[in-house]
């Protein structure tokens, strides 16, 4: 089983969502979760994030999804996929097929989600009605991932390195304590997402990602992401629930909900599932 899930703030949660994501969980350790006490001083960020990172995520998961896409006037779009997962070494692969409304329906999407910090990941998309498989380019991975407030980069987990962490403090969210933790992109990374800067909270007793702030580049905008609802299945902390909003000033642009169910772990699925061939036969 992998533990490359806490490799992103926000994308450890999502992919517990859409990857098991996403997106996004964090299972738990066979030993407690590290803590400020443990160590008789405050930890750093970096050690933080290396502590979600380094928890086990489950393998070779399947779930159903359903995305909601909701417009600055209410109005929502609801979206239903079926997502499946397996790790290969460090690296994580995912598969994500679209199943209605008829609009999208087989609209598929593979991510090859690599662990080297040199290496760009790999992601697809086919596009039913054209026939056409479209690779998603770097300079294309801030867009918006099918309408959604997730962007194609937020379908990866990036490396640790390509983030410098630092605590900033030590609160609590709804009454459950927590690390307060900002990250700074390097400029490769930044280029890449589109984002300048996030603060991620951190769960003191799980080390499960339940919220973040991330800042972005252009527009003014800021992009909320929250962990609704958490549940542990099969002893994995999954969030079923996600919302991820987009928002300039006070004023809320767009928000999407992303909410699981089905999740199974530990189920047949070989690496070559995981193919453009694949992608393009369907489910």
């Amino acid at each position: 089983m992998s533990n490359r899930s806490g490799k992103s703030f926000f994308a450890c949660a999502l992919m517990a969502v859409l990857a098991p994501t996403l997106l996004f969980a964090q299972s738990q350790d066979s030993r407690p979760a590290p803590s400020a006490d443990a160590d008789k001083e405050a930890p750093t960020g970096r050690q933080i994030m290396e502590w979600v990172d380094d928890r086990d995520d489950g393998d070779n998961g399947i779930s159903d999804l359903k995305m909601t896409l909701i417009d600055k006037r209410g109005k929502e779009r609801i979206r239903k996929m079926r997502s499946m997962t397996r790790d290969r070494g460090e690296d994580r692969l995912s598969l994500i097929f679209f199943l209605s409304p008829a609009d999208v329906k087989n609209t598929g999407f593979l991510n090859h989600d690599y662990d080297d910090a040199d290496r760009d990941d790999d992601q697809w998309l086919y596009l039913p009605a054209l026939k056409k498989t479209k690779r998603i380019a770097g300079g294309d991975k801030s867009g918006s991932f099918m309408g959604s407030d997730f962007s194609y980069a937020d379908m990866s987990t990036p490396p640790l390195d390509r983030y410098a962490y630092t605590l900033m403090q030590e609160t609590d969210v709804d009454g459950v304590p927590v690390w307060q933790i900002e990250a700074i992109p390097n400029a490769k990374e930044s280029k890449e997402t589109g984002y300048t800067k996030s603060i991620v909270f951190v769960r003191k007793d799980n080390n499960v990602v339940i919220r973040s702030v991330i800042w972005l580049k252009k527009g003014k905008r800021l992009k909320y992401m929250n962990v609704d609802q958490l549940e542990k299945i099969e002893d994995i902390w999954v969030p079923t629930e996600i919302t991820m909003s987009t928002r300039k000033g006070k004023k809320t642009l767009h928000k999407t909900r992303i909410q699981t169910s089905n999740v199974k772990f530990n189920q047949p699925l070989t690496a070559d599932m995981f193919s453009i061939r694949r992608l393009e036969k369907g489910i």
